[in-house]
């Protein structure tokens, strides 16, 4: 098996220091910068239950070095994703399958999904529908990704909890490509089921992350913080409830109450959400994956989302006027 991983941050390099101690893939790692020369100079380095160990990976930076793949890991942000086709176009052959490990809603979505809005496109992760025209949905695997880490320095990564990534087909089938990629995780020591809705488990870890990221950078304050606060929690639910609707008048499930998934947020700790960090790094915010895009499915669907509007609203100023923001 060929497989290569566009994306070797915090969890596109958890992933390859895994596949790489198990010896089974033919793995390449795609990267850039100094995390790209540590890698090629020292090796991958990974920091797990306080050991360290050292894996000797292929990374590179120019795709049409290692050419078509069985299977493309993408592990950037969404919002990365358009201007990096180019680089991932030279990875794609007739059969190649495509892992996608984003956060939020995906531009995939509404492929294979019967209803009458089946092969809709997204235009917030996916504007004038660029990515589906250049990768294809039909090569996609979904994937919900549990793991936290962290690039600690160039080429090192610190795992910090969770092994399970969730994989589907977009039509709920157990094919061969998702069985053998499952089967490979599992071999280098993963959680990896097969589920047969995907959709549905994308939603309740997006119900967190669509209104605990954006409060979060807009008060500075921790998951504990926010649950905690009368406010706050009360505009989670809010915003939740509301994506709940949504996400039910496209078929998906929610097997957990909002208030459970409200006290495991807030069980978390004194956490800070993504978004509040890369807005203290002055880095983009997946804004629009994470939120913008609930605002288009409500739209599509004729479902209102006045809480979420108003938080959107102010978190998108907020990341433009800190440079942190070059969405629509």
């Amino acid at each position: 098996m060929r497989l290569v991983i566009f994306g070797g941050g915090a969890i596109g390099g958890y992933l390859a220091a895994r596949l790489a101690a198990a010896a089974r893939v033919d793995l390449a790692v795609v990267a850039r910068g100094p995390h790209l020369a540590a890698m090629q100079a020292d090796g991958l380095r990974l920091i797990e239950g306080g050991a360290e160990s050292v894996h000797q990976v292929r990374a590179v930076t120019r795709t049409d070095e290692i050419g078509p793949q069985d299977y493309v890991v993408l592990a950037v942000k969404a919002h990365s994703l358009p201007a990096a086709l180019g680089q991932i176009a030279p990875l794609l052959g007739p059969r190649t399958a495509v892992v996608t490990m984003q956060n939020g809603l995906p531009w995939w979505y509404f492929h294979r999904l019967p209803g009458p809005w089946e092969g809709a496109r997204i235009a917030a992760v996916d504007p004038g529908g660029v990515i589906w025209d250049a990768i294809g949905p039909e090569r996609v695997i979904g994937a919900v990704v549990y793991p936290a880490a962290e690039v600690e320095r160039p080429g090192v990564i610190r795992h910090v909890e969770g092994t399970r990534f969730s994989l589907g087909e977009p039509s709920g089938e157990r094919s061969e490509r998702v069985v053998r990629l499952a089967e490979e995780l599992v071999a280098a020591g993963l959680q990896a089921p097969v589920r047969d809705d995907i959709r549905s488990e994308m939603w309740v870890k997006l119900w967190g992350n669509l209104s605990f990221n954006p409060i979060s950078a807009l008060t500075g304050s921790t998951l504990a913080d926010i649950v905690a606060d009368d406010g706050t929690r009360a505009v989670a639910r809010a915003m939740m409830l509301e994506a709940q609707a949504i996400g039910e008048a496209t078929g998906a499930r929610f097997l957990v109450g909002v208030d459970r998934r409200i006290k495991g947020a807030g069980d978390v700790g004194a956490h800070k959400t993504s978004m509040l960090q890369d807005l203290e790094r002055g880095r983009p915010m997946e804004i629009d994956a994470l939120v913008t895009a609930i605002q288009e499915l409500g739209r599509l669907t004729g479902k209102p989302t006045p809480t979420l509007d108003v938080v959107l609203a102010l978190v998108r100023r907020l990341a433009v006027a800190r440079g942190c923001y070059g969405g629509p």
